[in-house]
């Protein structure tokens, strides 16, 4: 029997080879993600970075850079606060900001397995085995414990027992970091111990279990702790640490008083602890409530059939700032900012903090299939990226502001020039506009946000490097950034450096081919080409995520149940067989 049967000028594969197409694509699933949709709207290029061989290469040549900044800083940490928390990259002392836990280690870890650092890995896994998540004698806060030590285990579990599997031997190791992830959070959980559930930030573990005595808490520290918890949930299969960061998110989705609320799914920034009510109207997408709007999308994104209300609340909030809070600068009218806000009254200014907001626009509307949101991201992505093109050291300065309606004067015309005036001039080395200019990428494929991160680490480069890591510094408008204050925080390992490598990270391309030939003529021929997709760990283009990055940058697995994994998988094959080259030759 012939491997194909031609009916008129179609081939109709049969049963044998159909079986062995599906078993193809089975192996494709365990290794890609789903295949990208056509672009929106007006993006001329696509995803798939590499689109020339000299581009590619330009492309690996970038993120080999960015990967020996991240080697080179490692080695400065390690060779001299290994464990520690910090290294002051100035006087190689080292500080424990973070309770001495090795944060830098923990925070770096996914960005080392990202870019396949074997020894680091290791290194770092031997580390977690052997530290007591119950014991410091210094504060804890619940938030940043919550999104540097526990989603960069998390997300280490997630990664060493999925895509990366092969990278260590030592699978003892990889299983410990489920096993700190809970002895972690069950030390942490007292916390929620609250009338509301609402927990306390900060904490103490010694000598009695305590908190500080705030009576408040803020909408992002209390707003940010869902997705790690709930993964950690989901891979024990024990409720109870989601349960808990639920019934803090409540008083969040349903915010009182309504004056809590003066835009539509924008909320004030305090909560008090005992009855779950806010105590003030005034916030926005900066420090204090950024984090809050960014995993409500995030956590749709995680799982849509438990999280549908965020998504419904993201898009209100993301609705309200478009309709209330964007504002353009009198002198360069072409720029997007958003505002903060105190009830209904707007304040024109803004933080590199708040210079994520770009990538969670296009990350939601990539998600909920949105073109407004897109172009409104790309927009928020360009504003951010004048902030680092208008300075002397070309990165953004920690705070800014702007006018909207008369031009500012008085710093020589500057103002005038860049559209906003510099409030603090200091850089931290914050990852936020990085951030953006990888989602403004994977969204759209434009190459000029890999040229626009690849001159914000340049810079950054060029500017904070020292001899033995990267150091903040004092005034971005400076020449040489002003003074080098030595603080290098976990985030430049876990964000800045991640971002900076995955935008350049090159996909992982091959074509497999396939020829069956007919036992009896000899002749007929099946070719079968497929692209496989780029590491699952990437921002799909589609919307079509296989992991989501937690607000630390750390990469955590989308949640499916059973019945939504098999739905995905019919509609992944489905997709992978539309996109299948089929050249049949028959030869008479």
């Amino acid at each position: 029997m012939p491997v194909l049967r031609r009916v008129g000028r179609t081939f109709v594969i049969p049963v044998a080879t159909t079986f062995i197409l599906l078993s193809f694509l089975s192996f494709c699933l365990t290794n890609t993600v789903p295949a990208p949709a056509v672009l929106p709207g007006n993006a001329q290029t696509s995803v798939t970075p590499g689109n020339s061989r000299l581009e590619g290469d330009l492309s690996q040549q970038r993120a080999n850079a960015v990967k020996e900044a991240f080697q080179h800083a490692w080695d400065g940490y390690s060779k001299y606060c290994f464990g520690e928390d910090e290294i002051n990259t100035i006087t190689s002392n080292c500080s424990n900001p973070r309770n001495q836990w090795g944060a830098s280690a923990i925070d770096g870890l996914s960005t080392a397995l990202v870019m396949q650092i074997q020894p680091i890995v290791s290194q770092v896994l031997d580390l977690i085995a052997k530290i007591d998540f119950s014991q410091t004698e210094t504060q804890v806060s619940l938030f940043e414990t919550t999104i540097r030590y526990l989603a960069g285990m998390l997300s280490a579990y997630d990664l060493l027992k999925g895509p990366l599997a092969g990278l260590v031997s030592d699978t003892t190791a990889v299983d410990q970091l489920l096993v700190q992830s809970k002895s972690l959070a069950d030390a942490l959980s007292f916390a929620f111990d609250t009338p509301t559930g609402i927990p306390h930030n900060d904490l103490f573990f010694t000598p009695n279990k305590s908190d500080n005595g705030l009576s408040t808490n803020g909408l992002a520290t209390t707003g940010s702790l869902i997705l790690e918890w709930t993964r950690l949930s989901d891979l024990l299969g024990d409720g109870k640490y989601a349960a808990l960061t639920e019934k803090a998110q409540k008083f969040l989705l349903n915010p009182q008083p309504q004056t809590a609320e003066p835009f539509p799914g924008l909320l004030g920034t305090r909560i008090t602890i005992s009855n779950g009510r806010f105590e003030d109207s005034r916030g926005g997408w900066g420090g204090g409530d950024d984090s809050f709007y960014e995993y409500l999308i995030k956590m749709y994104v995680y799982d849509p059939a438990r999280y549908s209300v965020y998504r419904d609340r993201w898009v209100l909030a993301a609705d309200s700032s478009i309709k209330y809070l964007a504002s353009h600068p009198s002198s360069r009218p072409e720029l997007t900012f958003l505002a903060t806000f105190n009830s209904r009254s707007l304040i024109n200014s803004s933080q590199h903090l708040t210079c994520f907001d770009g990538g969670n626009f296009l990350l939601g509307g990539s998600v909920l299939g949105r073109q407004d949101y897109i172009d409104f991201g790309l927009a928020l992505v360009n504003g951010c990226h004048n902030t680092y093109n208008s300075t002397a050291t070309r990165i953004g300065p920690e705070a800014f502001s702007w006018k909207s309606s008369t031009a500012i004067s008085g710093d020589g015309g500057f103002s005038e020039k860049a559209g906003f005036r510099i409030t603090d001039a200091k850089y931290d080395l914050r990852p936020e506009v990085l951030e953006s200019y990888y989602y403004a990428f994977r969204v759209t494929g434009d190459q000029k946000y890999r040229d626009w991160a690849w001159d914000a680490f340049l810079a950054i480069n060029a500017t904070c490097r020292t001899d033995i890591g990267f150091s903040a510094i004092s005034n971005v408008n400076t020449a040489g950034g002003g003074v080098k204050k030595g603080k290098q925080e976990s985030f430049m390992f876990a964000e800045v450096l991640k971002y900076a490598y995955l935008i350049h990270s090159e996909v992982r391309l091959s074509n497999r081919s396939f020829k069956m030939k007919n036992s009896s003529r000899n002749k007929n021929v099946l070719m079968i080409s497929v692209v496989i997709q780029d590491a699952v760990w990437q921002v799909a283009q589609n919307g079509s995520n296989a992991f989501v990055f937690n607000t630390e940058a750390h990469p955590m697995k989308v949640y499916l149940d059973p019945e939504e994994k098999n739905r995905k998988v019919l509609q992944f094959i489905k997709a992978v067989t539309e996109q299948i080259l089929v050249n049949v030759t028959l030869t008479e």
